[in-house]
């Protein structure tokens, strides 16, 4: 469903928004199936931890099926639509993978999922399983993705952050299963430690609004709402002159 104003306001303000309403059972059910299957065929592209256990499917959108209903669904798209307009495109070569935490992981991941505001997207996190303290919830740090003068997208150890006492803001954001995060790309955040002996599964899909400064279709980037249009000012030029 769209969002409040409220909520526009929230996520712009925080960086993040439990969006309103949540996947249905079967759709859950059907990808975490998707998911398992693809993890027990060993479908490429995986990536695998230190032990060889499969732990990230990759290119959910190649592998087609649920997976690009999931992208496309509207309890989705509804939502994101009041952050990036009613032109959006999925991205393929940013998240597009299926994560599975599995019992014991302890390390914590903080990171930003892009380097520039300039070039920002709206994460969404998927979640197939219920996330809470025990098995590894998302950590996020509030009001980060606003924070100037830091280098790189990968915090561990970063002796500006440590210094500061950003990172001793970081939270908890517990969700059911079938519930969705959306994240300001420019937001520290991170899985949590998983101490259960279970698993912890959940998908992260990236959006953002069409370029209407691009008229070069990017490959790169699927439509999967509204259409591709284009406003730059060389349109109709006549001379390099009329560009600036």
């Amino acid at each position: 469903m769209p969002l409040r104003p409220e909520q526009v306001h929230l996520f712009r303000y925080n960086g993040f928004l439990k969006l309103p309403g949540q996947l249905p059972d079967e759709m859950v059910e059907s990808l975490k199936e998707a998911v398992l299957d693809d993890i027990r065929n060993e479908v490429e592209p995986v990536v695998k931890d230190r032990e060889g256990r499969i732990t990230r499917i990759s290119f959910i959108w190649e592998r087609g099926g649920v997976f690009r209903e999931l992208i496309n669904s509207p309890v989705i798209l509804d939502s994101i639509e009041s952050l990036l307009g009613p032109n959006i495109e999925f991205i393929r070569n940013r998240h597009n993978h299926s994560t599975l935490r599995l019992g014991g992981q302890e390390s914590v991941y903080l990171h930003r999922d892009v380097l520039q505001w300039t070039r920002n997207i709206v994460s969404v996190i998927v979640y197939l399983e219920e996330s809470n303290l025990e098995n590894g919830s998302t950590q996020i740090v509030p009001g980060s993705h606003l924070l100037p003068g830091i280098e790189g997208n990968s915090f561990k150890g970063n002796e500006q952050l440590e210094k500061s006492g950003v990172l001793d803001q970081m939270v908890a954001v517990p969700m059911p299963a079938g519930g969705l995060l959306a994240i300001d790309s420019m937001l520290i955040h991170g899985a949590g430690p998983n101490h259960s002996a279970g698993t912890r599964m959940s998908i992260t899909l990236g959006y953002h609004s069409v370029d209407e400064l691009l008229d070069v279709e990017n490959e790169k980037r699927v439509l999967v709402r509204g259409e591709r249009v284009y406003g730059g000012n060389d349109r109709g030029a006549k001379k390099q002159g009329d560009y600036t």
